[in-house]
């Protein structure tokens, strides 16, 4: 006899279709969050940003959350008044900030009242400047200031909806396919990354002239779709609890000591600085890829009014490139074996084609833009492989040890392809799509270990607090980079200010060793990290390595 569904939880399309609305916001969030990322070297032209100036601008996105403690602020908010509320708030809050940075580098903000203040103004932040951890500084261009306060503000929202949608998923899939779901959610949403890639540039260069600011509003449009997704998700949340009732977290008090109790745990520790290790060598890494490609590899860009040049092959590579996540997405829960093959090996042709047409295309934004790729494919597999054999932290550190290998290819064997156009392309290729898979094992292992570390009433604030600790990092690294790539191409700097190179020239010259070896340090950390945290799970038998489904 059929099995009666009793609430929407019950039902697996209804669970999924749960997690299909939070997917879709992550996935616009995703695309705000690197949309200037791929024109770094337009911002340096066109709006006087140099790495120091970017690198400050990126890591504000996560400064409230760090020294104001908004991300603690944020799991309270999620314990005491539960999924729904906290997902409209956070994507109301996103949208604000995307509205502020979109002003920031706007036509309008040029020449007015506003530039004017911020050029003469928060130049010297009290406490924060001896600290040496200010937002802002002295000769920070106005434009860059107002785009970084913007961004902070996003940042709260894109950080308190990353611990809303983790809390979510439990909610939805506990004792089910959680991991699988994880895994899954963060592939999609993944997808942003490229999207972002993609269009950012597109939009930025359309009609044949250059404005940042399309771009930026392009990613604005997304936040509010982001939002409508949340408030869609806000009546299944409330239809579900209904049907079980159950009352909204809320009716479950925060309590201070519940934070003791979660930073007493040893486990968490271990995860909460394998989080911040391993998600600080990534995300920083993004919002610089794109100019280390432009920097690394001989690439002529297709001239304009041909095919490869045209504004048309940008919508057939991105229909190409969701062919791909589509066919090697779906491959993973068909049934049926001749099928699962089909797929797969439809996923691979339309691959090798995409990257055909990047090379083609000559652009570095349409060759970083495969990196979720490979992981829209494995993360699936990976999250039911931990749902149902376990060996999470088993796979943490072999995805230390890709992230190493990945970032040291980066650092030495891609710029001895410098002047080899097909050969800097394959390895640029490869390696790319090697650190997406590597950055998989996150989302499919790690994210599920929170709920065996901690109870479940505070799960949001465990989530929260891991989120923070992770956000020094995607404050601090940022920042690090864009200093150490100036501090490291001086000879750069002094031949741009001399007017022997234009800003243009000068910001695809920069060499990346140094960053880049930083970055493969961070994974040596997070590898022993792994080490020690199989260890003791091993020891005090925390059940990292079990089944999600017994």
């Amino acid at each position: 006899m059929e099995e009666k569904m009793t609430t929407l939880r019950d039902s697996a399309a209804m669970r999924w279709t749960a997690l299909l609305l939070l997917a879709l916001a992550m996935f616009c969030s995703y695309i705000f969050m690197d949309i200037l990322s791929p024109i770094k070297d337009l911002m340096q032209s066109t709006r006087g940003w140099d790495s120091t100036a970017f690198g400050t601008m990126q890591g504000a996105e996560t400064f409230l959350n760090v020294f104001v403690f908004f991300l603690i602020f944020a799991g309270i908010i999620l314990d005491k008044m539960g999924v729904r509320f906290t997902a409209v708030l956070s994507g109301a809050v996103m949208l604000i900030g995307g509205l502020i940075k979109y002003f920031a580098v706007s036509e309008a903000f040029m020449g007015s009242g506003v530039e004017t203040w911020f050029t003469n103004h928060l130049n010297y932040i009290p406490v924060f400047q001896e600290l040496g951890v200010a937002p802002f500084y002295e000769g920070m261009p106005a434009s860059a200031k107002v785009a970084a306060l913007g961004f902070m503000i996003f940042g709260c929202g894109v950080e308190m909806a990353g611990i809303t949608v983790s809390r979510g998923i439990v909610k939805w899939f506990k004792g089910r396919e959680t991991a699988l779901a994880m895994g899954s959610e963060m592939a999609l949403a993944r997808l942003g990354v490229a999207t972002c890639m993609i269009f950012s540039p597109f939009f930025a260069k359309l009609g044949g002239s250059v404005n940042v600011s399309r771009s930026v509003a392009f990613g604005v449009v997304l936040l509010c779709i982001a939002l409508m997704m949340f408030i869609v998700y806000f009546f299944m949340d409330k239809k579900l609890d209904e049907q079980t009732g159950e009352a909204e977290e809320k009716d479950d008090p925060f309590k201070i000591s519940d934070i003791g109790k979660i930073l007493s745990s040893g486990g968490f520790w271990l995860v909460a600085l394998l989080c911040v290790l391993y998600y600080s060598a990534i995300f920083p890494f993004q919002k610089y890829a794109v100019n280390m490609l432009q920097c690394n590899l001989s690439l002529t860009e297709a001239a304009p009014g041909t095919f490869w040049g045209g504004s048309s092959v940008t919508i057939i590579q991105y229909i190409i490139m969701l062919a791909v996540a589509a066919c090697s997405f779906t491959s993973n829960f068909s049934k049926n074996k001749t099928t699962k093959i089909v797929l797969m090996a439809l996923a691979v042709v339309a691959l090798v084609v995409y990257c055909y047409m990047g090379y083609m295309r000559g652009t570095a934004e349409t060759i970083f833009a495969v990196f979720p790729l490979l992981a829209v494919a494995i993360t699936p597999i990976l999250g039911n492989y931990v749902d149902h054999k376990g060996k999470a932290a088993s796979m943490l550190m072999i995805g230390s040890l890709l992230l190493i290998l990945c970032h040291l290819t980066f650092a030495f064997i891609l710029p001895m392809f410098k002047g080899n156009a097909a050969g800097g392309v394959i390895v640029a290729y490869v390696t790319i799509l090697v650190l997406g898979a590597s950055f998989s094992l996150v989302p499919a292992a790690l994210w599920p270990s929170v709920p065996k570390l901690v109870d479940e009433k505070i799960i949001g604030s465990a989530y929260a607090l891991i989120f923070w600790i992770q956000n020094i990092g995607l404050w601090l690294f940022p920042l690090l980079i864009g200093k150490v790539l100036d501090n490291t191409n001086q000879d750069i700097i002094e031949q741009m200010n001399a007017g022997v190179i234009d800003a243009e020239t000068a910001a695809t010259s920069y060499n990346y060793t140094w960053p880049l070896v930083m970055l493969a340090c961070l994974g040596v950390a997070a590898l022993v990290i792994g080490i020690i945290l199989k260890a003791v799970d091993k020891k005090q038998n925390l059940g990292l390595e079990e089944p999600n489904i017994k």
